[in-house]
């Protein structure tokens, strides 16, 4: 299969993340997305959030079916989307360690492009939290760290969530290929300035770690060789939604 990055809006992406779940998943499916428009996509826990009433607001929200914080997406981001059989070894060890695997695995495309990050396993998680007692900002996925999120110069680059169901499991990354927009994000959510800033500083994106422009499909080429390795699939194309 000709490695394929898919220019989408955010609700075709989350439209086939709850599609591909309808029915039980057989063979492991996977898609790389970007977007054409920027939009903010909330965590399920986040469905009663109350959002600044602006008349002059054009950007959308939507939830999506995952839990975690809200994620700011646009054309500076690099999405994976990824449903298992329940059944299959990558998933079957439980929430936490199933995220495992596709860490190191972004970790190592990165690595490919000339990214050196490095991926968070729990215990590391447990001792940064205790050298860093400064509060998060939970509320943005990109705001806090999670076991098997990836890192580079300790600032988070890639984001992790999951939806398991009876009819499979689906794991959703998010990697930062350009710097995001964060103040957009905190004026649609009635956020600080403040918390703009501090979600700069303690992220970071691919081009802002190698100097220069990012050579996406090079990337793209590496995160495909790696699904394809980790799932074993058949016929990816199988059990995709349209």
């Amino acid at each position: 299969m000709t490695p394929t990055l898919l220019t989408v809006s955010a609700l075709v992406e989350q439209g086939w993340n709850d599609r591909v779940l309808l029915d039980p998943i057989v063979t492991p499916v996977w898609r790389l997305w970007t977007y054409a428009q920027p939009a903010v996509v909330l965590g399920l826990a986040q469905r009663g959030m109350q959002l600044p009433v602006r008349p002059d607001a054009v950007l959308p929200v939507m939830v999506r079916s995952s839990g975690g914080g809200a994620v700011l997406v646009g054309p500076w981001m690099l999405s994976i989307s990824v449903a298992l059989p329940v059944e299959h070894p990558l998933v079957s060890d439980g929430v936490v360690a199933s995220y495992g695997w596709l860490g190191r695995g972004i970790a190592q495309a990165l690595e490919s492009v000339g990214v050196h990050a490095q991926v968070l396993s729990p215990e590391q998680l447990h001792a940064r939290r205790a050298d860093r007692p400064v509060p998060t900002l939970d509320w943005a996925c990109f705001g806090d760290v999670s076991p098997w999120e990836v890192l580079a110069h300790e600032r988070k680059l890639v984001g992790l969530a999951q939806i398991r169901r009876r009819n499979g499991v689906l794991l959703t990354a998010g990697i930062l290929l350009r710097s995001c927009p964060w103040e957009t994000l905190c004026e649609r959510l009635g956020r600080s300035r403040s918390d703009a800033e501090r979600l700069r500083q303690c992220t970071i994106s691919c081009e802002e770690f190698v100097g220069t422009a990012l050579q996406a499909q090079a990337l793209v080429r590496s995160l495909h060789a790696m699904l394809g390795t980790e799932c074993s699939p058949g016929d990816q194309g199988a059990r995709a939604p349209e």
